[in-house]
């Protein structure tokens, strides 16, 4: 057997670099680094030595260089990704809540931080954690939980193992989710007579497995008596490449689809048998039809409770339930009836099996939500503070067919839900975790993953303040997007919830929080000092020609807009189950609490 004879980490870099997809590209496009204690000597000098074929990226925080490479992944519908690797410690540890974004959204990412040392020699070293009761603990053990896949690289044979399973987690459907590599770092530096043939190039291919026959017999049993089905289009119709299959699937049918956070863009939004986003950020024709229907055919949909209201929308006793998903764990929810497949081999089953079969047209729903939508959007009439929906009009009147309008949290995730108009493939939404901070870092990965694209990043000042730092990181690579920051000077969205839910308000607005001296935050200055082209509006005018302005910059744009952070779009939406306190010397909270038990009496219970 010849074999090579290479350190620990030049074989996993090695080793990664002829890694493929069936397009004939890296399956993990590059690495993201910041080197400290624990991966500079031994990762750091094998990223070094193959800069010229492994790209290495350096960012300004280890969260956020993880979140650009999960936004990077997502574009890519799951078909490519990204690496990340980080110190022993503190730098791992950033992480984690990056581990939680790419688990909870089935995303893949490869994390490669530091260790301790495998021979203990030294201990305890720099930013070892000790546990008094286990020696083999260390700070990287905080993945376990969000990790698909977990393993200490504690000697270099072990890659010959771990490397294979690594892919295998990230490149399965059901299966796919972040994995962590934990490298102890002596063992990085490590050399092994590593066999020639295990760094021979590998094509990975994503499965699409095809649902058990009687599965598929029930399911189609369960469309044909029907009488009024909805299709509730989630992520894994995108992750699946579904798109077509499924306005073929509705046309040929005449089933209306309703659309989640990850699935919005799924279907043109001018499709004739669109009828909106689903839930508690929902459309009222959409939540209209879902009530209304004896058959919900939830299509690679994890049923989040924003999509369900809570299971409140799906409350009727007699509607049935139909989950197609490639994760069993899904496809069983809620009692349903579940059909364990790729959502577009199911389509494509499902359509043959009802052949000609329609059903009946539902007039009306969709103008009158478009009516609604338009009225909220519309540019104000008077000098009053603009409000978010308002800007969102502004944005979505300058927008391109290239656009891809992205968020994550506050506010901006329930009204771009709500009324932006997204055709297909042109809505990126970090809704699985809403991560403040997610927003910046990736929209700088949706356009390294789609540089053709319009990247537009809508956030509010909250969201700023969490995680900013990379957008000097794309000014200095020359990734180029458009940062839309709404100043409503504090959490808006959550205080709107905490004074609908009863609370006073309380330590979410600036002026409502504990404070010496008022805040004052120039965030125009900011984004300029990070390198970006900032500019300050004060109206929506201002704001679309600002817009304009941006298209085709060479660094990242950043407009920055004051809004008024009390309204919310009024129309759609549906109930949330979201806990008022049984107690409270408050009549606010006590009438909040009234109404909140008699919403409980609404909710679908498990089966």
């Amino acid at each position: 057997m010849n074999t090579i004879r290479l350190t620990a980490a030049q074989a996993m870099v090695r080793w990664l670099s002829v890694q493929m997809t069936e397009d004939g590209e890296r399956f993990i496009e590059g690495i993201w680094a910041i080197f400290g204690h624990g991966n500079v000597a031994g990762i750091g000098e094998a990223l070094h030595g193959a800069k010229d074929t492994f790209p290495t990226w350096r960012g300004h925080n280890e969260q956020t260089m993880a979140h650009a490479a999960i936004a990077y992944a997502k574009a890519q519908k799951r078909r490519r990704a990204m690496a990340v690797t980080t110190s022993i410690g503190p730098g791992a540890l950033n992480v984690v809540t990056a581990a939680g974004v790419a688990f909870a959204n089935r995303l893949p990412l490869l994390i490669i931080p530091g260790d301790v040392f495998a021979n203990r020699a030294p201990d305890p070293v720099l930013q070892q954690l000790e546990d008094f009761n286990d020696g083999t603990i260390s700070a990287n053990d905080c993945f376990r939980p969000v990790s698909r896949y977990f393993d200490r690289i504690s000697r270099p044979e072990h890659l010959l193992t771990a490397l294979p399973r690594a892919f295998r987690v990230m490149t399965d459907p059901a299966d796919c989710g972040p994995v962590c590599l934990a490298f102890c770092q002596d063992v990085q530096a490590e050399a092994f007579d590593y066999p020639e043939s295990f760094f021979t190039p590998k094509v990975w291919k994503i499965r699409r497995p095809e649902a058990d026959a009687d599965e598929l017999a029930e399911a189609i049993t369960a469309i044909q008596s029907a009488k009024s089905p909805v299709i509730v289009a989630g992520g894994g119709v995108i992750y699946s490449g579904a798109e077509a299959a499924l306005a073929a699937f509705a046309t040929a049918h005449n089933i209306p689809v309703v659309e989640t956070q990850a699935g919005k863009s799924s279907l043109d939004f001018d499709h004739a048998l669109n009828f909106g986003p689903v839930g508690v950020t929902g459309a009222a024709s959409a939540n209209t039809v879902c009530e209304n229907a004896d058959l919900v055919i939830g299509l690679g949909t994890r049923f989040q409770d924003f999509t369900t209201g809570s299971w409140s929308l799906f409350k009727n006793p007699n509607r049935r339930i139909l989950s197609i998903n490639v994760a069993a764990y899904d496809s069983y929810k809620h009692g349903a009836l579940n059909l364990t497949s790729d959502a577009k081999i199911a389509l494509q089953a499902l359509g043959r099996a009802l052949g000609s079969q329609k059903w009946p047209a539902i007039p009306g729903l969709q103008a009158d939500w478009a009516a609604a939508t338009a009225a909220v959007k519309a540019a104000p009439t008077t000098n009053a503070l603009p409000t978010d929906m308002q800007v969102i009009g502004a944005v979505q009147r300058r927008a391109l067919k290239s656009t891809v309008v992205m968020s994550a949290a506050g506010t901006m995730p329930g009204e771009l839900h709500k009324i932006w108009d997204a055709p297909s493939g042109g809505y990126h939404m970090e809704y699985g975790f809403s991560c403040m901070g997610y927003e910046i870092a990736g929209a700088m990965g949706i356009k390294m993953a789609r540089p053709d694209a319009d990247v537009i990043c809508m956030l509010g000042d909250g969201s700023y303040m969490m995680a900013n730092s990379e957008l000097a990181t794309a000014v200095m690579m020359g990734v180029a997007f458009t940062v839309v920051i709404t100043d409503n000077r504090g959490y808006g969205c959550i205080n709107r919830l905490q004074k609908g839910t009863g609370g006073a308000g309380f330590n979410n607005l600036l002026d409502q929080s504990y404070h010496v001296n008022p805040s004052h935050i120039d965030f125009t200055a900011h984004a300029a000092a990070m390198g970006a082209h900032a500019v300050k509006v004060t109206t929506i005018a201002e704001l679309e020609d600002a817009l304009t302005a941006a298209k085709g910059a060479k660094i990242p744009q950043v407009i920055v807009i004051d809004t008024d952070p009390w309204p919310g779009t009024e129309a759609g939406g549906t109930w949330w189950d979201v806990g008022v306190p049984a107690v409270s010397t408050r009549t606010e909270v006590n009438d909040a609490r009234a109404h909140y038990e008699q919403k409980l009496k609404l909710q679908r219970l498990v089966n």
